[in-house]
């Protein structure tokens, strides 16, 4: 994190990135000095609620972040900036989004956790639009317009007041990865399930190391005091109660619970009861620390795609048993009435022999257990994100795959990720096809 007193001192001359948090009011004139270098500009955590009209006059400007400010409307200088290509006012106040507010080149747009009832039309005249992120906000449509956005590949829509979803959304070329949760066109999670999950008492648990902490809650290693006498180590998940980029921590507990058991998702144990802040939280399987993630998240230059280490490398055995376990696992949730959202190489955790498990439902969103063109189409949007992942997969083959095995797969992939989205496989399919191979 920069300081004030470095920009003004004129010891930042010549950086790409600037980063001030420092309870600001109002835009520092000085940041212009920076003009012909500055591409990353990140003014979260202020009091800012306005930004100067000659905005443009950083004319280098990629990515601008200004969450966690004052704004009442998306700034319509935002609009000249011919280079911006991403846009983050998340938890704002922000009610009003001018069409004049969108940059031309816009791919990336965070508009999480503000006051937002409707979108300008001009949304759908951003060709290079990919990642939109909406939730929690009012909205009780979405821009007919969006339709034209053949590259849009990531939609969060979640924690909205949307009656019904598009039928223009669910066919788009791109689509891949949707949540919709919290929205009263939803499907509500399976009460019998919720209440069939046993409660486990604060008491009974004793919470060791911090594991983890992501946008939804936090995670930590416990030792659990079961009614019989027997002490189980698990995983104890705290879940903040905030609005994520996802949607509600409290749907993707539901999800969790709901989603069942089955070998390549992380089990459920139980939920909390009684715990003295009142939080909700689950306790889970511990799981092995041999496991990793299989990616890293997208970037600001992949934007919906995970950065891989550059030594990731799989023999064919064990990539094809990933694929394998993630198909099956995605199959299960479908046949629960849930969608993941968020299938992606992140959320994988795996060992070294392939054994690996889909984790994250902070995306996850619940629909219909019977066929209908809309579940289908739901369910095809994650056969694309399983598409995707199998490429990124196929790439990272170092031994045992035949050239007759991998077009075989390279073709899989291709089916999945058509632009026809009812015209991909189901999950049943693709798992026969992954067994033939």
């Amino acid at each position: 994190m920069h300081t004030l007193a470095q920009l003004r001192a004129g010891e930042l001359s010549g950086i790409t990135r600037l980063d001030l948090s420092c309870g600001l009011t109002e835009f520092p004139v000085e940041i212009f000095d920076l003009a012909q270098t500055l591409e990353v500009l990140n003014l979260s955590g202020n009091a800012l609620s306005s930004l100067p009209d000659d905005l443009h006059r950083l004319t280098r400007l990629r990515v601008l972040f200004c969450s966690d400010n004052q704004f009442a409307e998306l700034p319509a200088c935002l609009g000249q900036c011919a280079a911006l290509t991403m846009v983050g006012f998340k938890a704002n106040r922000i009610v009003d989004v001018p069409g004049a507010a969108l940059p031309p080149q816009l791919r990336w747009l965070i508009l999480t956790d503000n006051r937002i009832e409707s979108l300008p039309s001009e949304l759908g005249e951003r060709p290079a639009l990919q990642k939109l992120m909406l939730a929690g906000n009012r909205l009780r449509s979405l821009p007919q317009s969006l339709r034209h956005c053949h590259q849009l590949e990531l939609i969060r829509i979640a924690a909205n007041q949307l009656t019904e979803l598009p039928q223009w959304l669910v066919t788009l070329p791109s689509l891949t990865w949707l949540a919709y949760a919290g929205n009263p066109l939803e499907t509500e999670a399976d009460a019998a399930a919720l209440e069939a999950t046993p409660l486990i008492d604060w008491s009974a648990l004793r919470l060791e190391q911090q594991l983890g902490e992501g946008a939804s809650g936090v995670i930590s290693r416990a030792v659990w005091q079961r009614d019989d006498g027997a002490t189980q180590a698990v995983a104890v998940k705290l879940y903040k109660g905030e609005m994520t980029s996802d949607g509600s921590p409290l749907h993707e507990m539901n999800a969790c619970i709901t989603a069942g058991l089955h070998p390549n998702l992380i089990r459920v144990e139980g939920r909390i009861n009684d715990h003295p802040d009142q939080q909700h939280g689950l306790v889970m399987q511990l799981i092995d620390p041999s496991f990793r993630n299989l990616a890293g998240l997208p970037s600001l230059a992949s934007c919906s795609r995970d950065v891989y280490a550059e030594d990731c490398r799989f023999s064919a055995q064990v990539a094809l048993r990933i694929a394998k376990g993630i198909a099956s696992a995605a199959e299960h949730l479908h046949r629960q009435g849930i969608t993941h959202g968020d299938l992606y190489g992140h959320n994988i955790l795996l060992n070294d022999l392939g054994d690996c498990l889909l984790g994250d439902f902070g995306a996850a969103s619940f629909h219909a257990t019977t066929d209908s063109l809309e579940t289908r189409a739901l369910q095809r949007l994650e056969v694309r994100a399983f598409g995707v992942l199998l490429g990124e997969l196929l790439a990272r083959i170092d031994s045992g795959l035949s050239v007759e095995r991998r077009l075989a797969l390279e073709e899989l992939e291709r089916r999945c990720c058509q632009a026809d989205v009812l015209g991909r496989p189901g999950f049943s399919e693709v798992i026969e096809l992954l067994q033939d191979n």
